[in-house]
């Protein structure tokens, strides 16, 4: 059965776009099938993963095929049903498939922020939608995995991708405000959760059912930091433990109030996923050329001499260190 990853941190620039799309190649390098979605209208993984020139054409080229028109007959109360989408096939991974995002997916917001609170009439069919579309599509591909981008918000979209997920993620970078998005959101998840526990029920003769699933926290990366002799620098050693402190003390204690943990033994390499420290100058590059940094080659790199030899280092660091995040992601979801 396909599996639901939301990958989610209302605070900005935690890179949840590139996890998101690094971990899916590895988590095909693994024997997986993969599908990307892009839930936040800024379509940054939609981007990355067709590269710069593609993207500029494809809307172009297919209006129809983005994640705004799939759910339109849910959210323009349509006769006809929701079907599973034409995804794109991922340059290069036979096994990788995106859902491209839209601009204007925040039209619908309003009125599912609204159906949380009026569940009647063709409302009580707009929480179960995106679940519905998820789930036909992966059907469609025999998905495995689905990685889904979150826009960095709280917005009513946001809640119902968490909350018809099976599992979720937290990305975070190493500084004072994401110790403040582990607090903030330590009080917002068990609240979503403890909503949809009275709510589930009301939703469950809809066309498109809410499903009766509390999403598990699979843990949480550090990202976008600087090394020194292989470790991070000493500036972000401090702050990279204040988000361990802040998830121990403030996030598992509420999350595990509401069944939103795992069995422990899932946990004994710690919440910690991963840390992926910064990718400096090949970020360009793997927007440049829709890929991840680990699968460029060296005329895509561009670098010669010891440039070069430094770039392909970090390479193999980021390679190593994402193939870990999938491999504690399989487990983790078993």
């Amino acid at each position: 059965m396909v599996k639901k990853i939301a990958i989610f941190n209302h605070k900005g620039g935690v890179s949840k776009t590139t996890s998101a799309y690094h971990i899916g190649w590895k988590l095909t390098d693994l024997g997986k099938k993969v599908l990307l979605v892009d839930a936040d209208s800024q379509c940054n993984l939609t981007i990355l993963a067709l590269g710069e020139e593609e993207y500029e054409s494809y809307y172009t080229q297919y209006p129809k095929k983005n994640l705004k028109e799939a759910l339109k007959p849910a959210f323009n109360s349509d006769t006809s049903a929701i079907q599973p989408m034409d995804c794109i096939n991922v340059k290069n991974n036979p096994n990788l498939f995106l859902l491209p995002g839209n601009i204007d997916l925040g039209e619908y917001e309003v009125e599912l922020a609204f159906s949380f609170l009026n569940s009647f009439g063709v409302m009580k069919n707009l929480p179960g939608a995106f679940n519905y579309l998820l789930n036909k599509t992966a059907e469609k591909y025999n998905i495995d995995y689905i990685l889904i981008d979150m826009n960095p918000s709280l917005s009513a979209l946001n809640q119902d991708i968490i909350l018809t997920s099976d599992f979720f993620m937290v990305p975070t970078s190493p500084d004072y405000f994401s110790s403040m998005a582990i607090s903030s959101l330590s009080n917002i998840l068990p609240k979503w959760e403890t909503w949809a526990q009275r709510a589930r029920a009301n939703f469950a003769d809809a066309v498109y059912p809410m499903p009766d699933v509390t999403a598990k926290f699979l843990g949480y990366t550090i990202n976008d930091f600087s090394i020194r002799k292989g470790k991070p620098s000493a500036a972000f050693e401090g702050m990279i433990e204040n988000i361990e402190t802040a998830v121990l003390a403030k996030m598992i204690g509420k999350l595990d109030a509401v069944g939103m943990l795992l069995p422990s033994e899932k946990y004994s390499e710690g919440y910690c996923l991963g840390q992926i420290h910064d990718f400096g100058s090949l970020v360009a590059k793997s927007q440049e050329y829709g890929l991840p940094v680990f699968a460029l080659d060296d005329i895509q790199i561009g670098y010669t001499g010891t440039v070069l030899d430094n770039a392909k280092k970090n390479i193999r660091i980021f390679d190593q260190s994402f193939l870990s995040i999938a491999q504690k992601i399989i487990n983790r979801s078993i």
